[in-house]
């Protein structure tokens, strides 16, 4: 590796990883809360060992949901439906313990307007942008999250009958920086720790996800014969899911996002409805910094916004461009740019993100940004006045 290189490592896990169960099944509750009353105020967590997924929280809706049937669709969609997998959506214990969220935290959430509302907690978010990829995210992310949804591709699709629902990836990238932006020159490593069924073989496991899986997913042009492959590593990995690990709504969050690039303030995204601003002002900050760097203000950026509860508009918002701001600008300006075109009042990036829809579970594998999807509104970049 040449002195001016750097390595740098983004990871994913599958949607039937339990800690990923976990999110789905949160969001899924949410989105079953929000389908019936838009307005719903949902906090819900849930956590999953063998035989059993629990959900526990705060909710407080209008909606008329079996919260039972909901969870088991969700457990049954990611594709535990035996015990040999780890779970059965059809047998498993479902344990429910919600109750209704705080009058003390309402009343100052609460508005008679939209816009008013008041942020659901305090808290710091950020977003990220980079010029490295299409998507302006970063390679190894990229990568790692679409192994992941290749991964489940095959198996849903039949191509690799023998993977089972969990698994993990990882993708090492060597990068080159180029005037504050990282430029990746090649694939350095590749990880795959795949659940599998009890007869196939390690060489077969090898072959199929080199040919239907990696050879698909990575760009040809990052692959050289240097690059090395660590496939199932460990050998056998047939006991998985919530069997071989508990799983926890939110222990994901850099996978969530990008991948260990940029920062994070620690608030996690699923089973959280939009008028909290763990998610709804993170999916703002990726909508402002994608918008920068689209309209050429910066090749890359960082932007932070803070919070108080109860108080809508920000406490403050931050842009770090790494020294890749257009020359003749300051970050100052990009400051001012960011408060003329854009409400970050909770009730304003509702609104403007149209965030009250249950599409939230589609969000809570394989990333919450950089994906090309309508129902993912912060990810097209706003036209900015100067």
């Amino acid at each position: 590796m040449a002195s001016s290189t750097f390595l740098f490592t983004s990871e994913s896990v599958n949607e039937g990883h339990p800690d990923k169960l976990s999110d789905q099944v949160s969001d899924a509750v949410l989105g079953a809360c929000i389908a019936g009353d838009a307005s719903s105020r949902v906090a819900c967590e849930t956590c999953c060992k063998t035989g059993m997924v629990m959900i526990f929280g705060e909710i407080t809706t209008s909606a008329t949901v079996n919260y039972e049937q909901v969870i088991r669709d969700a457990i049954k969609d990611i594709g535990y439906d035996d015990p040999a997998k780890g779970l059965d959506y059809k047998t498993c214990n479902v344990i429910v313990a919600i109750e209704e969220q705080s009058p003390d935290i309402a009343q100052s959430v609460d508005a008679t307007k939209m816009e008013d509302l008041g942020a659901g907690d305090q808290g710091i978010m950020f977003g990220y942008a980079t010029d490295e990829t299409e998507s302006l995210m970063p390679l190894t992310h990229m990568l790692a999250t679409q192994l992941g949804s290749k991964i489940t591709e095959v198996r849903k699709n039949g191509v690799c009958s023998w993977v089972r629902p969990d698994a993990k990836t990882q993708v090492t990238c060597e990068y080159k920086m180029e005037g504050g932006v990282p430029v990746p020159q090649r694939v350095h490593t590749v990880v795959i720790s795949c659940q599998h069924s009890e007869e196939v073989t390690n060489e077969q496991i090898a072959a199929d996800l080199m040919e239907h899986v990696i050879k698909v997913v990575v760009p040809e042009k990052y692959l050289d014969d240097k690059t090395v492959y660590h496939l199932n590593p460990p050998g056998r990995f047939v006991i998985g899911g919530p069997h071989g690990d508990a799983g926890l709504t939110g222990r994901k969050i850099i996978i969530d996002t990008y991948g260990g690039w940029g920062a994070h303030g620690g608030g996690a995204f699923s089973g959280k409805d939009t008028t909290k601003v763990d998610r709804s002002a993170a999916y703002a900050a990726r909508w402002v910094a994608k918008s920068l760097v689209t309209a050429g203000f910066c090749r890359r950026c960082l932007v932070q916004l803070s919070y108080a509860i109860g108080v809508s508009h920000p406490l403050s918002v931050f842009v770090d461009t790494y020294g890749t701001i257009k020359e003749g600008m300051t970050e100052e300006q990009l400051v001012e740019i960011i408060n003329k075109n854009f409400d970050l009042r909770p009730g304003g990036i509702i609104r403007d993100l149209d965030l009250r829809r249950p599409v939230m579970r589609k969000t809570a594998a394989y990333g919450h940004f950089g994906r090309e999807d309508p129902d993912f509104t912060w990810e097209v970049p706003k036209k900015l006045e100067v």
